[in-house]
């Protein structure tokens, strides 16, 4: 992980406490990861019974402690240099930080980074205290692989030498078995409805393009011969910085989005109409129907789906492309979402356990080199996926 806002202030020494905050469709197998690297784990839910049930469920009675969540017990617990891994909502991140700035205490998540986590960095930087953002599957393993990509094309292209380049990342969290809807709410349905409320920007035929909604940008993607649907997210133009493409590189195309089954577009007409014209207590309202009417239940098998890829060609015709693909299904003891942001975001923790990680703010691993370390470890835990490389002289 490279610092990217923070200080010279050496970082709190760890305790080896971990306090994971939140046990929902996310929390998997990272848990136990940490329950094998950590002193100690606490995990905190709405009661102590409710913890102590995920904690069976996860098969670790008496390796992590059950916990009633409140803001004051919680501060109540905390000691210095212990890890707090906030899995709630994003909103819920900032005041979380702001109680491990108090206490001295590191912070670890997998959303992305929001002003008002932004605005404590400051503040968490000069206390020594840790920052790990955007350490889960999207973002993060996404991160991971554009930075493998991008390093690997540098090497055989040339930092210096001027080229056109298309970058796309998509990603998304899909039914194993399609259905009518072609899609099962895997993590927060507000949160997936309000992300289609956001405008999106991103880099198409060598210019900046806003979509006002999302979905109207949607077009067909082939991967391995399978087709999907994709859609422009959030705001891509940044991370042509954040992921460190060499500056006589011109991109062309430069899109990270969601991915879904084909027919979605299709299917999700009348949702579509909601999000124009609702407001958003009606927005929340739809978010609970929906859920309630297309859950990913006990007997259901969810699918992740990451696909990122960069092709370079450079002014005499010379090219490089590279494609990761990651294409997992879920099985009776774990779904796929929860394996990819749990043991992506469990990797950052131990990072931060061993001492090595600077105070300030990290996303996930920020040099190719770190995201090559990444990505051998996650592979060897479980997380599997695909490189593929070519070019032409």
């Amino acid at each position: 992980m490279c610092e990217t806002a923070g200080s010279a202030v050496a970082p709190v020494r760890p305790s080896g406490t971990v306090h994971w905050i939140g046990a929902g469709l996310s929390t998997g197998s990272g848990l136990a990861a940490l329950c094998a690297a950590a002193d100690r784990v606490r995990l905190w839910h709405r009661t102590e019974q409710r913890a102590a049930r995920s904690l069976a469920v996860l098969g670790l009675t008496g390796r992590a402690e059950p916990r009633a969540y409140t803001p004051h017990a919680l501060e109540a617990e905390l000691a210095p240099g212990d890890v707090v891994v906030s899995m709630l909502p994003a909103a819920g991140h900032a005041a979380l930080l702001a109680a491990c700035v108090r206490g001295g205490a590191h912070f670890a998540c997998s959303s992305y980074v929001s002003q008002a986590v932004l605005d404590q960095v400051p503040a968490a930087a000069a206390a020594g205290v840790v920052v790990l953002t955007e350490s889960g599957l999207d973002p993060g393993i996404d991160h991971l692989f554009a930075h493998s990509l991008i390093g690997r094309a540098r090497e055989e292209i040339g930092a210096d030498t001027a080229a056109e380049v298309s970058l796309t990342s998509y990603c998304g969290g899909i039914p194993a078995v399609p259905n009518d809807f072609r899609y099962r709410f895997s993590w927060a349905p507000a949160g997936v409805l309000n992300a289609l409320r956001s405008p999106a920007r991103y880099i198409e035929a060598g210019a900046e393009t806003t979509a006002a909604l999302p979905w109207e940008a949607t077009r067909t993607h082939v991967v391995d011969g399978e087709t999907f649907e994709v859609y422009p997210n959030r705001d891509s133009v940044p991370f042509v910085g954040q992921y460190g493409l060499p500056p006589a590189w011109k991109p062309l195309t430069f899109v990270r989005g969601t991915l879904r089954l084909d027919g979605w577009l299709d299917a999700w007409q009348p949702v579509f109409e909601e999000l124009r014209h609702g407001d958003d207590r009606r927005i929340t309202a739809l978010a609970q129907e929906l859920a309630a009417r297309y859950p990913t239940t006990d007997a259901d098998r969810d699918r992740v789906v990451l696909a990122v890829s960069l092709d370079v060609r450079e002014g005499s015709g010379r090219t490089w492309s590279g494609r990761y693909l990651l294409d997992l299904e879920g099985d009776a003891d774990e779904s796929a979402m929860a394996r990819c942001v749990s043991r992506t975001l469990a990797l950052g923790v131990r990072r931060i356990l061993g001492g090595g990680v600077p105070a300030g703010l990290h996303r996930a691993a920020e040099t190719a080199g770190r995201s090559e370390e990444w990505l051998a470890e996650l592979a060897r835990e479980g997380v599997d996926f695909a490189l593929r490389t070519g070019g032409s002289a």
